[in-house]
């Protein structure tokens, strides 16, 4: 057999096996994946659904080309299907039928064809084994190195798999040199066509949360809770957080004395990023006034998940904050679709007083004389 010996590669399945930490399985559906195209290379048609059999005992192989039995005098594809005539006794129109071929020899190509196959479907194993490990740890920060960095993307060694953070989940103005080491979150596995990916961020929200459980103990045992963050990165996150005992402050636990524990998050983020953590509330309308902080609100007006946020004019540009993003993070911490308006002013009533009455008398007398 030309350039691919079937009895050396049945003896190489536990082989591989134990050398890429796949079951034996999977290694030797890898290898009828590649008979079966090698086959398909020498004797018939892309098209064709071929399977492969190999018996790992006596390295001898199979394939079986699978087609569609339509009716006589309809125009086939003969990679396909098959005219009922052809096709075996007892079959009728829309079953599938079998051609049982024995593997004898490959062409140079075909095996060439099959050697590849053969690497590329255990790198994609290999690849989905180890991801499968992380798939565990979804949800996570692990630390990595900054392998390389393209585009829109920046590949993360994490050691026996790399990750991919995609331009929307880096942080904003945040800079990565080949051979750092930086945390990521753990966002999940994205497969597609061409595999599986692992896919990783800094950008997040649930990474800001992530480190805040770090930091903060008392999330653990139930002493202060996160209810909702809000978060453009790099630029400015909003946090808001509770607590479940009376008389302990949530904020105040979350900053940490002298703000260490706030701190210790915005060391990892990057000082450009603002972190306000603010008192979450069941009221609507003071939870909108909590989240437009630091700006000072006049009156709440609510309609359903609208709301009219009216404040005095120098506090305007605050509650809109650069580029609307105060406004906007509010609008996604709260689910309040937020319009700032300028309150009235209230109308100034006429003092009257004592010294306004005898104004007004001497007023009236130096008329009276001049006249």
């Amino acid at each position: 057999m030309e350039g691919l010996d079937l009895k050396q590669m049945s003896a190489m399945v536990k082989v591989i096996a134990e050398e890429k930490n796949l079951p034996e399985e999977t290694v030797l559906d890898v290898i009828q994946m590649a008979i079966a195209a090698a086959w398909r290379k020498d004797n018939g048609d892309k098209e064709m659904n071929v399977r492969a059999v190999l018996n790992t005992n006596t390295g001898e192989a199979d394939v079986f080309v699978e087609r569609t039995v339509v009716e006589d005098e309809v125009a086939y594809n003969p990679a396909t299907e098959i005219p009922l005539k052809e096709a075996k006794k007892g079959k009728k129109v829309g079953d599938v039928v079998e051609e049982k071929h024995k593997v004898t020899s490959f062409g140079r190509v075909a095996a060439q064809t099959a050697k590849q196959v053969v690497i590329q479907r255990l790198r994609e194993a290999e690849r989905d084994a180890v991801l499968a490990m992380f798939e565990d740890k979804i949800g996570t920060v692990v630390t990595g190195t900054v392998a390389h960095v393209e585009r829109n993307i920046v590949r993360i060694d994490l050691g026996k798999t790399t990750g991919i953070m995609p331009r929307s989940e880096q942080i904003e103005g945040e800079y990565y040199a080949v051979g750092s080491r930086i945390k990521v979150y753990i966002k999940g596995v994205e497969r597609d066509d061409r595999g599986a990916q692992l896919i990783l961020s800094r950008g997040s929200a649930d990474f800001i949360e992530y480190l805040f459980r770090q930091e903060v103990p008392e999330i653990e045992n139930g002493t202060v809770e996160i209810k909702g963050i809000a978060r453009e990165a790099g630029k400015r996150t909003k946090i808001a957080v509770i607590s479940t005992i009376p008389g302990v402050d949530p904020v105040g636990t979350f900053v940490g004395g002298r703000g260490v524990r706030v701190q210790a998050v915005m060391n990892e983020i990057g000082d450009r990023e603002k972190i306000d953590i603010i008192t979450w509330s069941d009221n609507a309308s003071e939870y909108i006034r909590e989240a437009l902080s630091p700006a000072e609100v006049s009156k709440v007006e609510i309609d359903g998940k609208k709301a009219k946020v009216f404040v005095t004019e120098d506090q305007q540009s605050i509650a809109i904050g650069r580029q609307g993003q105060n406004v906007r993070l509010a609008s996604k911490l709260t689910g309040f679709d937020l319009d700032i308006e300028l309150a009235k002013a209230p109308e100034k009533k006429k003092k009257t007083n004592v010294e306004d009455s005898l104004l007004s008398a001497i007023e009236e007398t130096a008329e009276e004389e001049n006249v």
